[in-house]
């Protein structure tokens, strides 16, 4: 079997077992690094291997898990070489049984900022060494496991895809509440890591399959590319350090799990060659059958994800325009004016939160930088990234946790074949302007047809239908008013023949009108009742967010 074929075969993929619990059962000393016997002890690891390989692992992972320059500060070995003899040791016991050498990859030890000190792009590069040392040493494929911050994951995911063309696993370590230490859910994880590449997401460590079971289940829903688990035997003993599920138990427990539709299953602390081979013979010759979840348009950040199965509210006052005080705060470099703007905004209802630091007198890259790593720091809502300069939107991107929004992209060529490979590099949902070369079109059929092209567009760059949202774009009334049906027909024309979720910024529709919050709240109802699913608006503004979730309740919500 090719790496390539990986997930095309019908079959369910056997992963192998703990090698902690091997080589712990053959004497490993405590505080000795397990990745240097790949150089000092080379037959102990093959054999392990091949004993994992032997009872029916085809994947077999080398023992490179804690190869990084953080742990591996003061060996004697370079990183370089310990992966090359990790893998090589793995490809040697893999050859007799047609099972694939996987470069193992574990966190870096040593927290990401805001939480640590590890800077994200130091994070990427440090990745980046460790999948260039395992493509050189002749890896499969590459296996990231038992992380517990999507923001390191994502920075792991980004050194794979911008370093390698192996497929990639991803897995993360869960409580049994649904959550890593650091917060992070099942579904912002599945949400984040397939549009990272990731070709196979799941769970491993932490938990016996028993209490995995939920969390399976969970991220079934969640996931259009392979499921993989690899739990542990259960708890162990405090006295005897055994742990208290047998083989035969936890092979029962496995195939119930496969039977759900998880493709790769494996093992990880307790587990040995013994519990893969009674995996084996319960799913040995079985087509595994995947579902195929209806995932919903949703963006996330780390800690929360939020459906777009509803009308959500985008909150617009991180920008500039027409803000004399955001303008002075952004001069000044004033992170806790954004911060405090953050969370009132959060505060009164707005789910997602626009970032737009666009100011001639300023560094916006810079401040766009500084803005999201403070915004994130005080709230888990996701983001929306504003700007019409590149180089900001793919440095914000880069650091964002979680999947946000792009906004924005139009119908004109150079915009499309710029911004989407951006989009679709990092997994983000999209904005498209129904405005192109020629400007705004004054005809909801105009806009429609502008908004048919970003749709074709996005798909053939491999983005997701549910991924694309429309902006019919708000004329002011007052200079404009057969503007306001042309937007509203749009916007119906958009949401009933393209499916595609919408976005408009609300208060345009009043500008140089008396009495504008009445006239905004009107319009924000009527734009609802015609599909406007992501109103860009004042959350602070009272009789804006009561129309909101008067909608809401009045539509069955």
């Amino acid at each position: 079997m090719q790496a390539n074929e990986l997930f095309t075969q019908p079959n369910t993929i056997l992963l192998d077992g703990g090698m902690g619990t091997m080589l712990q059962a053959a004497g490993l000393k405590l505080g000795a690094r397990p990745e240097e016997l790949n150089i000092t002890d080379p037959q102990l690891i093959e054999s392990i291997h091949s004993r994992y390989a032997a009872a029916g692992s085809r994947i077999i992972n080398a023992n490179t898990f804690g190869a990084s320059a953080h742990k591996l500060a003061g060996s004697e070995y370079t990183l370089e070489e310990i992966i090359a003899a990790g893998i090589a040791n793995c490809k040697r016991a893999c050859a007799p049984y047609g099972a694939l050498a996987a470069l193992d990859v574990g966190p870096l030890g040593e927290l990401l900022e805001p939480n640590g000190t590890l800077a994200f792009e130091d994070a990427v590069a440090e990745y980046g060494r460790i999948v260039r040392a395992g493509v050189a040493a002749g890896a499969d494929l590459v296996f990231f496991e038992t992380f517990t911050d999507l923001y390191e994951l994502k920075a792991a995911l980004l050194a794979a895809k911008e370093n390698c063309g192996l497929p990639i696993l991803a897995s993360m370590s869960f409580e049994a509440g649904g959550r890593t230490f650091t917060g992070c859910t099942v579904e912002s994880f599945a949400v984040t890591a397939r549009g990272l590449g990731a070709n196979a997401v799941g769970i491993n460590c932490s938990l016996g399959p028993k209490d995995a079971l939920p969390i399976v289940d969970e991220i079934l829903k969640w996931s259009s590319v392979p499921v993989l688990i690899r739990p542990n035997a259960g708890l162990p003993d405090p006295s005897t350090n055994l742990y208290n599920t047998t083989p035969e138990e936890y092979a029962e427990v496995m195939e119930q799990i496969a039977a759900k539709g998880v493709k790769v299953l494996g093992g990880c602390c307790g587990t040995t060659p013994d519990y893969i081979r009674e995996v084996a013979k319960r799913i040995r010759g079985k087509t595994c059958v995947m579902p195929q979840p209806e995932i919903p348009a949703a963006v996330c950040s780390a800690s929360s994800v939020v459906t777009i199965d509803t009308v959500r509210i985008i909150g617009e006052r991180i920008n500039p325009t027409g803000k004399k005080l955001f303008k002075e705060a952004l001069k000044k470099h004033d992170l806790d004016y954004i911060m405090r703007q953050a969370l009132e905004q959060t505060g009164a209802g707005a789910e997602i939160l626009d970032v737009n630091v666009g100011l001639p007198d300023i560094d916006e890259k810079e401040m766009m930088l500084a803005a999201v790593n403070a915004i994130q720091s005080v709230t888990d809502a996701p983001l929306q990234i504003d700007t019409t300069e590149l180089p900001v939107l793919e440095a914000a991107l880069r650091i964002v946790s979680g999947k946000p929004i792009v906004n924005s992209v139009n119908g004109e060529d150079e915009k499309l074949d710029t911004v989407l490979p951006l989009v679709k590099k990092y997994g983000a949902a999209v904005v498209g302007l129904t405005l192109d070369e020629n400007g705004i079109p004054k005809t909801a059929e105009e806009r429609f047809a502008i908004a048919e092209k970003i749709l074709r567009r996005a798909q053939e760059y491999g983005i997701p239908k549910r991924d694309v949202y429309i902006d019919c774009l708000t004329l002011t009334a007052s200079a404009e008013q057969d503007g306001v049906k042309e937007t509203l027909k749009a916007l119906r024309m958009v949401t009933e023949k393209l499916g595609l979720k919408t976005v408009l910024g609300v208060s345009n529709i009043s500008f140089g009108l008396p009495n504008r919050e009445l006239v905004n709240s009107t319009f924000i109802s009527l734009a609802m009742q015609c599909g406007l699913t992501l109103p860009i608006m004042n959350p602070n503004i009272a009789s804006m967010t009561g129309a909101v979730r008067a909608f809401r309740l009045l539509s069955g919500y």
